[in-house]
């Protein structure tokens, strides 16, 4: 009996990799709870495992005394002599309790409790295990599905696919294969809770670290990476080598390094983004494959002004904003997007304010306060209406319909109409833009286009516009 307990423990503790010493603790509680449940907690036991014989030992201790009042915890000196003819009243006696003696309801009750506490350490060596291998990809098969997503049988363990991690449009059935990024661990009463993402930004940086070598030793750094979970991402790379193109060694040769992921993401299209410290350099990197004809930083507000040539917004907006959307997102910065024949004409009209007020004598922020943003504007408006300026005086507004004459501005009712209609389609098609971009993104992106043709032409736009390196 006591070499198949040895033989238990040892089989136990290798194929469930539980501490050896933890597993006997177990075994001696366990025991020691089976003995309290059948006669009660007044017994006072000890309770050893003996390695030498390979057995659980229990000691019941009882104190000598003259007149029994308690059998569980006395004995009358007469009984306890013919043990030790040398005890004494008040003394304490150890007896060896028989196992078997427990009954079986009492062995019953020790197997439970084995049972809970190997299950609790294996939990416990479970948490530790995932829990230090968070931030990995790890594989499993698709199990079931419930309210909070799919369930991923890891083998020792399960994980949870929620639907906010999983990548629009993929379908599972039960028993295919899955890789996912881990990104919590949590330890609960049921055991612990593993959560794992496929639409998570770090799951692009861990495919590439897996697949791109120069990455996993950090010759190439992942500065960034934007995505647009199963239609397209963007990856900004570094490399702190000289000798080592980052683009290069993440397509590898003949794409078959960024394929690899491609695949992985079901053709989630990647673009490799070369990563600058100057802003421009690294937002006309990020608009590709858009032609940049020049860039305005803001530092302050975190702004860029980007100009494109008119035959480039559709490529610099990407379809439904997708391009401009995952650069913004990217730097970290808002851009907004001009083509040059819009930039010329709102320069122009800034042009004209600028000398206006400067005539006027007033500060040209007064003039947009009022609503006022351009020459045509002013020119229409009533003495009334202009008053309504901050500053505003009748000589003033003298001298600026004094000025509009004498410059030429503003006398042709025709070109006023047609101002207007530009400012306004410009209005309708920059709301547009922003219309097909998420809703937490339009703050970050904005789009103004010149005609209305160039953002019906946006879904017709051929593959070869959009081409990215991955391809």
């Amino acid at each position: 009996m006591g070499s198949e307990l040895k033989k238990a423990i040892d089989q136990i503790s290798k194929d469930r990799g539980i501490d050896r010493d933890l597993l006997v603790d177990t075994l001696e509680e366990a025991v020691r709870s089976s003995v309290a449940r059948k006669y009660g907690d007044a017994m006072d036991i000890e309770v050893n495992y003996n390695e030498d014989i390979g057995e659980i030992e229990v000691y019941q201790f009882k104190v000598v005394a003259e007149e029994v009042t308690d059998e569980i915890s006395e004995i009358v000196l007469s009984e306890a002599k013919e043990h030790d003819p040398n005890v004494q009243v008040d003394d304490e006696m150890g007896f060896k309790l028989k196992i078997e003696d427990l009954g079986r309801i009492a062995a019953q009750s020790a197997k439970q409790v084995i049972i809970q506490r190997m299950r609790d350490a294996e939990q416990e060596i479970i948490y530790d295990e995932y829990k230090s291998r968070k931030n990995e990809i790890v594989s499993g098969i698709i199990q079931r599905r419930d309210r909070s997503g799919w369930i991923i049988n890891l083998g020792r363990t399960e994980a949870v696919l929620p639907k906010n991690e999983q990548i629009p449009r993929e379908r599972y059935k039960r028993g295919d294969r899955v890789q996912a990024f881990l990104i919590d661990v949590q330890k609960e009463a049921r055991g612990p809770q593993i959560t794992v993402s496929r639409s998570h930004p770090d799951y692009m940086t861990a495919l590439f670290k897996r697949e791109v070598p120069e990455v996993d030793d950090d010759t190439v750094k992942i500065m960034g990476v934007a995505r647009d979970p199963g239609l397209r991402a963007k990856v900004a790379v570094n490399s702190l080598d000289r000798d080592v193109d980052p683009v290069g060694a993440c397509v590898g040769i003949r794409g078959s390094r960024i394929q690899n992921i491609v695949q992985e993401l079901r053709g989630e299209r990647i673009d490799i983004v070369v990563w600058s410290q100057d802003i421009a350099v690294y937002a006309q990197n990020a608009l590709s494959p858009a032609i940049i004809s020049r860039i305005a930083v803001d530092d302050d507000e975190k702004i860029l002004e980007v100009v494109v040539p008119d035959d480039q917004l559709t490529v610099a907006i990407g379809r439904k904003g997708q391009n401009v959307k995952l650069a913004s997102r990217l730097l970290g910065w808002k851009i907004d997007i001009f083509t040059e024949s819009r930039y010329g004409e709102m320069n122009a009209a800034s042009k004209g304010m600028d000398q206006l007020a400067s005539v006027a004598e007033i500060n040209l922020d007064n003039f947009i306060s009022a609503g006022f943003e351009t020459v045509n504007q002013i020119a229409r408006a009533s003495e009334e209406i202009l008053m309504t300026i901050e500053n505003m005086t009748p000589s003033k507004v003298a001298d600026i319909k004094s000025a509009i004459k004498l410059l030429g501005m503003g006398e042709d009712e025709e070109s006023y109409m047609e101002e207007s209609l530009r400012i306004k389609q410009a209005s309708l098609e920059e709301a547009e833009g922003k219309a097909n971009v998420p809703e937490e993104e339009t703050e970050d992106v904005s789009v103004v286009e010149t005609e209305t043709e160039e953002s019906k032409s946006e879904e017709n736009q051929t593959s070869e516009t959009d081409k990215e390196i991955s391809e």
